[in-house]
This record gives structure tokens, C-alpha cells and sequence, in this order.
């Protein structure tokens, strides 16, 4: 079955070519002329475009040319009842599959049709394939290497047993199409992870496309994920395609998928079984050919028990688990992990340090680090900043606060001259809200569920103080 657009001025010719397709199975979509089969086009695509040569405002030659610069593989079949041989000559230049003249059996119209749709799936088989074995042989010559794994990411960091593992399980899924889950506490670099998975797989060509489901609503989620059509809802003044269309033929990585409201989770649980969606406010069935990566700082045994979260979209997402380990369970990766931060960030900080001593290590390394190598990021900048030797020592780190409940700044001091207990808690708060948002990375419903406020209450406090996530 393949998705066939006709685009043809007359509407008994272009009715018995949709009769005669959707017959042999196909779906079509139909224009009246070729800037709304254009239109279509790029609203749902297509595997075959059958255009008249000879229309009104925008003639077949025209359709060809635009169809070849913006959809190079989907094919084109060209119909006339004023076909010469020059015309035919001019638009199998331009690109267009075959030729046919009217008037035509619908045996003859069926047959070409058939052929080019055979020729363009041979094609696409060919095309993957090839870039599948390309794939296959980095990752063979990778592995029969008698050194150690040795990450192709450079922005995954570390050399400790437990990454080494993490490295083995990106080479591996990476080759296949599988949905992954990749779990782990803020601040881990599941992002990076799912980027390097992209990366190394088939699909590296195409695009990568995030979503951050914590930071959005329910409803501009759905909008965000699906798209939406013109006046779906207050304020959609125009289409807009969904990030599933967009990451179409690459990847989309869903972050925070433990945030996902049902209904949404409904929704999303169809694309992935039909690799189909509607458009909010829409009709129209689009397909999407999309691999599905999804983060969660939930473990996966709490993912499922009593939050809300449906278990089949469970079993849907965690086909591939990979779990990343925590900072304070690694150590020995924070001394690489400080040398790569002063190298990444001292142009910009505009600081003279080149090195670190043992002192300031050993000091880092005693920390719990909560928001993990993320947090560990954060205290090298500001290190940096306020460093004025070449050489980071210990006195040159900033403070560096417990998670469960120890302090960021010395503790107020109630003296015989009195305090401002307002100015005091108030900058307690402010802090406390900003080092929530941090360990969340930024996602505001997670640093609300940090600090047991409600997500109204929490955008009430960051408004007053001016903090932006």
C-alpha cells in the first residue's frame, strides 16, 4: 500500500484515478491544481505523484521541478493529452519517472503505476541497506580493537568501568531501530546518550529532534508532539507541523517522559503501535517513520507503580533499557571530568587556569554531587570565574551544598544588633529555588516536585524573584 498524490484539473479524470488506485489498495489524496497539490504534499507527503502536464496557473513541468527540490524521493508520473516526444523528452530530464499519453487503458495506468512504485521501494531497500553496512563495518572494525572501548562522543565523558559499560550499549543499540529507555538521576547526560545513539545508527543522516515533556503543558504538549492545525485552538493562527513530522527518517527524544499526562500518553502510545498521528483540530491520517528514544530520572521499577504512568506504554518504551550511573558512583571519572570542563569553558570564562591540583580533586571528589556531573559543570565555571592563578586549588572552589539539607552560605547569626528574619529566609528561598532548578536542569515541574510545591506555587516564586529556568 503506498500514499499516491493526483493532481489534475479535470474532476472526472482525477475521480477515476483515485477510484481505480484506492481499488488496488492505496491511499490518495487529490488537487485541483498544482499549489494545492503542493500544499498536500507537504502536509502529508507522498510515495508517487501523478500530475497533469497541461493546467491552469501552474503547469506540470512546474509540479515536477518543485517535487524534485523539496521531496528528491518521491517519484512522478507525468500525464497528458498533448504529449509529444520533445515534452516527453523535458520532463524525464527534469526528473519525472514516465510518461504517459492520454487517452490510456486503466490496465496501461496501473501497470506503470505498480512499476515505478516496485522500482522506488528496491530503491529505498538499497539505500538503507548501504547505509546500514557502512554502520555495520564502523562498528566491527571498533570492536575487534585489542584496546579499550574508547567513546566516538566527545562530550560524553569518562573512563570508569561503569561508562565503559554505557559505551558498549550505545555501539550496540545504535546499529539497530529499537526504542530505547534511558535512565537516570538529573544531571547524568541522557541527552548526550540519546545524541550519541543517534549518531552511530542508520538514521544519522536524519534529523534529531528533543522534546522536553516536563517544561510544556498538557495541552502545548500535545501541540508540540502532533501538531496542530489551523484554528485547533485559540491562538492557532496557522498549521504547524509536530516535532514526530520533523524528526521524520531520524530520531526524536522524548526527556522526562515520567511528566506525560494520560490523554497524552494515549496518543503517544498510537504512534508508536500504527507509526501513524492526526494533527490536533485534523483529519488526515500522516504517517511517520520516527525512532524513539525517551529519558526519565524515575527508575524503571517506580515508573509504573501507582504514578500515573500506563504500563503498556511501558513495555512500548523500555525495549532497550540503558541506565546511567550516578557521579558519586563513578569517582574516578572527576579528575578527567574536571581536566574536560576547564578545557571547554576557560575561553569563555576568559580565565587563566590550566591545571588543577590534587587539593582541589580530592575536595571534589569527597563531595555527594546530587546533581551530578551537571552540578560538577556548574562548580568548575563559577571556580573558574573567580580563579586567578593557572593552577585551580582547593581555595578556589565555591561552596558546595548537600542536597539533603545542608547549606550553601555560612548559617544567619542572631547578634545583640538583630537581623532582618524577612531578607534572611527570603534569600534562603531564593537560593534553595535556584539550586531545585539546577538539579532539575532546568525542567520546572521536576524542581517543583523537589521542593513539595505545587508547579502554580513555584512559577509564583520564580516570577517574584526574577528567576528564569
Amino acid at each position: 500500500m503506498a500514499r499516491i498524490l493526483i493532481i489534475d484539473d479535470h474532476d472526472s479524470m482525477r475521480e477515476g484515478l483515485e477510484l481505480l488506485l484506492r481499488r488496488r489498495g492505496h491511499r490518495t489524496a487529490a488537487a485541483d491544481g498544482g499549489a494545492r497539490g503542493l500544499e498536500l504534499l507537504e502536509e502529508l507527503g507522498a510515495d508517487l505523484v501523478i500530475t497533469d502536464l497541461k493546467m491552469a496557473r501552474m503547469d506540470g513541468i512546474e509540479v515536477l521541478q518543485r517535487v524534485r527540490e523539496r521531496f528528491p524521493t518521491t517519484e512522478v508520473l507525468v500525464i497528458t493529452a498533448y504529449g509529444t516526444i520533445e515534452k516527453a523528452v523535458e520532463a524525464m530530464k527534469l526528473g519525472a519517472a514516465d510518461f504517459l499519453t492520454k487517452p490510456f487503458s486503466s490496465e496501461e495506468f496501473a501497470v506503470k503505476v505498480e512499476r515505478l512504485l516496485q522500482q522506488r521501494e528496491e530503491r529505498e531497500r538499497l539505500r538503507l541497506e548501504n547505509r546500514t553496512l557502512r554502520v555495520e563495518n564502523t562498528y566491527l572494525r571498533e570492536e575487534t580493537a585489542a584496546e579499550p572501548v574508547v567513546p566516538r562522543y566527545s562530550e560524553i565523558v569518562g573512563e570508569s568501568s561503569a561508562m565503559q559499560e554505557v559505551f558498549r550499549w550505545i555501539d550496540r543499540v545504535a546499529r539497530s531501530d529499537s526504542t530505547v529507555m534511558i535512565y537516570g538521576e538529573s544531571g547524568t547526560g541522557k541527552e548526550l546518550v540519546a545524541r550519541a545513539i543517534h549518531a552511530g545508527s542508520p538514521r544519522a543522516g536524519g534529523p534529531f529532534v528533543r522534546v522536553n515533556c516536563g517544561a510544556l503543558s498538557e495541552s502545548l504538549l500535545d501541540s508540540e508532539l502532533f501538531g496542530h492545525e489551523k484554528g485547533a485552538f485559540t491562538g492557532a493562527e496557522r498549521k504547524r507541523r509536530g516535532r514526530f513530522e520533523l524528526a521524520n527518517e531520524g530520531t526524536l527524544f522524548l526527556d522526562e517522559i515520567a511528566t506525560v499526562a494520560q490523554p497524552t500518553q494515549v496518543r503517544l502510545l498510537r504512534v508508536l503501535q500504527e507509526r501513524e498521528l492526526e494533527r490536533v483540530g485534523g483529519e488526515a491520517t500522516i504517517p511517520v517513520n520516527v525512532r524513539i528514544i525517551a529519558a526519565t530520572n524515575q527508575p524503571a521499577d517506580e515508573l509504573v507503580s501507582g504514578n500515573g504512568f500506563r504500563e503498556d506504554l511501558f513495555y512500548r518504551l523500555h525495549v532497550v533499557p540503558i541506565t546511567l550511573p550516578p557521579l558519586r558512583q563513578r569517582r574516578d571519572d572527576i579528575p578527567i571530568l574536571v581536566r574536560h570542563f576547564i578545557e571547554k569553558l576557560r575561553e569563555r570564562t576568559c580565565s587563566p587556569v590550566r591545571s588543577v591540583t590534587d587539593g582541589a580533586l580530592d575536595r571534589l571528589a569527597e563531595y555527594s554531587w546530587p546533581g551530578n556531573v551537571r552540578e560538577l559543570e556548574n562548580v568548575v565555571e563559577r571556580a573558574l570565574v573567580l580563579a586567578e592563578k593557572e593552577e585551580l586549588d582547593a581555595d578556589d572552589l565555591p561552596p558546595m551544598g548537600e542536597a539533603n539539607g545542608g547549606t550553601l552560605r555560612p548559617e544567619p547569626v542572631l547578634t545583640s544588633d538583630g537581623l532582618d528574619l524577612n531578607e534572611v529566609v527570603e534569600g534562603m528561598e531564593e537560593r534553595l529555588l535556584r539550586q531545585a532548578l539546577d538539579q532539575a536542569g532546568g525542567v520546572k515541574a521536576e524542581a517543583a516536585r523537589l521542593l513539595g510545591l505545587k508547579p502554580s506555587a513555584l512559577y509564583y516564586k520564580l516570577e517574584k524573584y526574577g528567576i528564569e529556568a
